[in-house]
This record gives structure tokens, sequence and C-alpha cells, in this order.
């Protein structure tokens, strides 16, 4: 049977512990995500969503399951590329030294986008769709504030053009316009390629996730159940 082209992202049995003896973290999770999706998953600090995101990324070891992307399994040689298509955005950005500037080159000195060049027009849209100026890019990471800094990382993965952005808390630490405004850009972002992008949120706050994202899921201790 040929896989499911509107299924992007796939997550099978999935399950983590620390020790061989110890609780569950994650447990028999099983999602997929689909084209022009915006999926939520909604839950308690210390649920699991992040773990779940970061594990969907192949960022952290599996005990259990598999994760496909469009239908095919990721291991091994292909995880290199899967990682530049399916990006895992974290609550608190770890920006580095030196200018805005200097961290949205960052990611494309990395092997795999080394074809990428800073294409300042584009980045220079985002920037006053989100309110602010061009000067920004000059800004040094010491006098950004969390919420810039979460700007900062959105834009310097937007510019890798993913298939799909797996988003922790992604407007937690932003003002009520700026968050609306993100909301709209990722609206805008995935709409221009309904057929080949999508994102998925994780989040404390059911109302704002709830109306954003087109499905919801409830987590609890580490599973994933329906809302």
């Amino acid at each position: 049977m040929m896989p499911d082209a509107t299924v992007l992202l796939e997550a099978r049995e999935l399950a983590r512990r620390p020790t061989p003896s110890g609780p569950w973290l994650l447990r028999d999770v099983e999602l997929e995500l689909r084209a022009g999706q915006c999926l939520g998953v909604v839950g308690p600090s210390g649920s699991g969503k992040t773990l779940l995101l970061r594990s969907l990324a192949l960022l952290d070891p599996l005990d259990t399951g598999y994760v496909l992307f469009r239908g095919r399994p990721v291991s091994g040689n292909g995880i290199p590329d899967f990682r530049s298509r399916v990006i895992y955005l974290r609550q608190r950005p770890a920006l580095e030294a030196g200018t805005v500037e200097d961290n949205l080159r960052r990611p494309l000195q990395l092997y795999v986008h080394r074809k990428r060049r800073l294409d300042l027009r584009r980045i220079g849209s985002w920037l006053r769709h989100l309110g602010r100026r061009e000067n920004f890019l000059e800004k040094r990471r010491g006098d950004l504030s969390g919420g810039e800094q979460q700007i900062v990382a959105l834009i310097a993965t937007l510019q890798l053009d993913p298939t799909v952005l797996l988003l922790d808390e992604p407007v937690a630490a932003l003002d009520h316009d700026t968050a609306r405004s993100v909301e709209l850009l990722l609206r805008q972002w995935v709409d221009e390629q309904p057929s080949a992008r999508a994102q998925m949120w994780v989040s404390h706050d059911v109302e704002r996730v709830r109306s954003y994202c087109s499905k919801l899921l409830r987590m609890e201790d580490g599973r994933l159940y329906p809302m």
C-alpha cells in the first residue's frame, strides 16, 4: 500500500524512560501530522509535551517506537536531512553571542544548508510583520528580551523553508499584539504551501491553542488523549 501523501510526520508507539526500571516519560504515543494542519497538544507542566517534540525531532533517543517522514521511517544517514525539514523550536532559544544578523547567518553555515544565502529582503518583510524595524538586525543578544529571542529563533528557522515546525510555547513570552502577529505569520507560512507544510504546537494554554489549531490532543503522564 502506498503511504498517504497528506501525512507528513508520524509517530508509532513512541516511548521513553530514563532508566530500565524508571517511570515512563512517554508511553505508547501515536500521532499523525497532516499537510496544512496545525496540531495542538495541551497539558500541564511535566506531562511530557516538550519531550514529545524533542522525540519527534529525533533529538533524544527512543526506547521503543519510530518516527516516519512522508511515510518512510527515519534513521541513520537520513537523520541530518530530516532535522533540516522537521525543526523543533525551543520555548527559550539558545542564541549565540553577537547580533541578530549573526544569529540568522549561523544556521546557513551548516553543511545541509550550504546552498542557502541570507535573504535580507524576506527577513525584513517578516520583521515588519512582527513590528520590528530592520535595525533590529543590529541588536546584540544581551539586549534582547525573551520574546525578542523567540522572534529571532523563529525567523532563523523560517528562512530554512522547513516542512514541519514543532513549536514549544511559541508565543508564551510575547505581548498580546506580537503574539497575534506571530500566529498570523505562521498561518501564512502554512498557507503558502498547504500541501507541503504543517505545524505542531504544545502549550499549557488550552484556550489559545484551541483558537489557533485545527485539532487538539491532551497529554497526561506521557500519554496522548483525544479532546
